[in-house]
């Protein structure tokens, strides 16, 4: 994610909302946006093997949730990847 986005005067109030918030969930969980970048190229090459995605809809972000043992919060990788299509395996 790009700083300088947020200066940009032709995002909605929604996208300016969503980059703050990511801005605050990435200070709060020690990870910075090149690592989550870095994430989200890797994932794409991946799942580009299999399928063809929407890759201007693809959202990757690193949330807190309860462990297993539900005494403690875990981080977690949660992905919200639409796909457009599977491509046939030969």
């Amino acid at each position: 994610m790009d700083f300088f986005k947020f200066f940009n005067k032709n995002k909605t109030s929604k996208d300016v909302a969503k980059d703050r918030l990511k801005l605050v969930l990435m200070g709060d969980r020690g990870v910075s946006a090149d690592l989550m970048e870095t994430i989200k190229s890797e994932i794409m090459q991946v799942l580009n093997k299999y399928m063809e995605i929407q890759t201007d809809e693809l959202d990757i972000q690193i949330t807190k949730t309860q462990s297993e043992d539900g005494e403690r919060m875990v981080p977690a990788l949660v992905a919200n990847i639409p796909i457009k299509n599977v491509k046939k395996r030969n």
